[in-house]
């Protein structure tokens, strides 16, 4: 008996050790406070926190914006030599290979982007904890996800063609080997459809500026549907836009820039700044809260008494002379677009100016839509300035439509209504109005575009997506320049082929 009894306490041992050793070897994080995926989205509040943090990725895209003149007739690199600022230097002069710091910045960017998006829209009927979490507006708040993925995808295919493609969970080296290029008519129908599924369910406005509305959705895809050139589908989602009466142009256009024209009435949608903590981070310069391409914009050494308002920067990103005489006389835009700091000296003899010429390709012109100014930064003032970036404005739906009706064989007295419209804000009057039909109205909707865009970070993809970069754009190879190399650490990493030409 008493053998048995051995036995038995033996085996309880046994058991009792072999449990304590499974207790052992798992590792519950909670047991050391720490947060896990479990523990997201079991709230209302995680769910909304967690949509702040796929907005991010915008602000980073910053040098989009900046590659959209340099790569086109609109701008220089300029800078302090032909050294300074690197990346966009090539950018300007087409001598790019695929080591390019900003590029791969920006192509990491955008599927940083996607994989926050992916992540939470993964999640959209249960958290990782297999839980349903519903509250009011939980519809429309993915909405914000569904656009803010297609921007993002958008923002590849555009600039790189081919490109992955992922909509479920998110990208990292553990599955870096099974990534593949999928053809950009693939990208461009998950873009799509994204943003019809954000259509669906987003409101016409929202309470917090720079929130995805409907008509940002609408008026993106219809973006997206002329880069397709389905025409006849762009006008069907714009027309609801301008219908609306929701927006309205700006009497004066040069105010649209100012810090107090942030999210106005012309306003469709505008990746937010602000300047409302020091903070500040030299190795990822576009990382911080603030518009990190302000500076950049500025001129060298400018200083003034009194109302000066202008601060310094470091005179990249210089509009061409090319681009100034794009614009007829009168027309209002071209002074703030092309901002000639000579006039503005002349102009404004109390003030004392002086500053430093541009270094490098000079062309004596500024892009005064986002100079600095004094007062419009805090902290580590060269990385946080306020400025928003005005993505989708009103003209620009008005210009769209247009182009759309006219290309899809449409009735051209309409689009000229609507080119009009931008052209009498323009003038402050209607004796500038186009009269012509045909190719020669498209041609003239392309020219408007560039006029009512410059230094908004359109005209390189408008080039492109129109045919024309061969014939305005020195150094531009057809069959190569039209997007840009794949950057070499994910081609390293991953193995997909590069674009054709790099």
């Amino acid at each position: 008996m008493n053998r048995k009894y051995i036995k038995l306490i033996g085996v309880v041992m046994l058991i009792t050790s072999l449990t304590a050793c499974k207790k052992w070897v798992q590792n519950d994080p909670h047991d050391r406070y720490q947060v896990t995926d479990l523990d997201y989205l079991q709230s209302e509040s995680d769910y909304r926190t967690m949509a702040i943090s796929v907005y991010s990725p915008l602000q980073w895209l910053n040098q989009v914006t900046v590659i959209g003149d340099i790569a086109s007739d609109n701008s220089v690199a300029g800078g302090e030599s032909a050294s300074d600022v690197l990346p966009l230097q090539q950018i300007d002069d087409f001598t790019l290979t695929p080591v390019n710091s900003t590029l791969t910045d920006l192509f990491q960017v955008a599927y940083e982007g996607v994989n926050r998006a992916n992540y939470i829209i993964q999640y959209k009927d249960k958290n990782k904890a297999g839980q349903t979490v519903d509250f009011n507006g939980k519809d429309a708040l993915y909405g914000e996800m569904y656009f803010l993925r297609a921007y993002y995808y958008f923002t590849l295919v555009k600039m790189w063609g081919d490109v992955p493609l992922f909509t479920d969970g998110r990208y990292d080296n553990n599955n870096a080997r099974a990534t593949k290029r999928a053809p950009k008519a693939e990208v461009y129908a998950q873009v799509e459809a994204d943003l019809k599924a954000a259509i669906a369910v987003l409101p016409t406005t929202q309470a917090q500026q720079g929130r995805i509305t409907k008509y940002a959705a609408q008026a993106l895809l219809g973006k997206v549907y002329l880069y397709e050139n389905k025409f006849t589908e762009a006008d069907g989602v714009l027309e609801p836009v301008i219908a609306s009466g929701a927006f309205s142009l700006v009497a004066d256009y040069a105010s649209i820039y100012l810090a107090s024209g942030e999210n106005g009435p012309e306003s469709v949608f505008e990746i937010q700044y602000t300047n409302g903590s020091p903070y500040y981070n030299w190795g990822g310069a576009t990382r911080g809260q603030g518009n990190y391409a302000v500076q950049q914009n500025g001129i060298r050494g400018i200083s003034g008494s009194g109302a000066m308002p202008y601060a310094a920067g470091w005179s990249t990103n210089l509009p061409t002379k090319d681009l100034a005489n794009a614009y007829s006389a009168g027309d209002q835009r071209k002074d703030i677009t092309a901002f000639n700091i000579e006039d503005y000296k002349a102009a404004h003899p109390d003030y004392g100016i002086s500053y430093q010429v541009a270094p490098y390709k000079n062309t004596g012109l500024y892009n005064g839509k986002y100079l600095p100014r004094k007062g419009e930064t805090s902290g580590q003032v060269e990385l946080n300035y306020l400025n928003n970036f005005r993505v989708l404005r009103y003209s620009e739906v008005l210009l769209m439509a247009a182009e759309a009706i006219n290309r899809s064989g449409g009735d051209d007295a309409k689009a000229r209504g609507y080119v009009n419209l931008v052209r009498r804000r323009a003038f402050k009057d209607n004796n500038h109005d186009i009269t012509v039909s045909g190719t020669a109205l498209k041609e003239a909707i392309w020219d408007e575009r560039r006029r009512e865009l410059a230094m908004d970070g359109d005209r390189f993809f408008d080039l492109v997506r129109t045919g024309q970069a061969a014939s305005k754009l020195s150094g531009f190879v057809t069959g190569k320049h039209e997007v840009f190399p794949i950057p070499i650490e994910m081609i390293n990493v991953t193995g997909i082929p590069q674009n054709p030409g790099y």
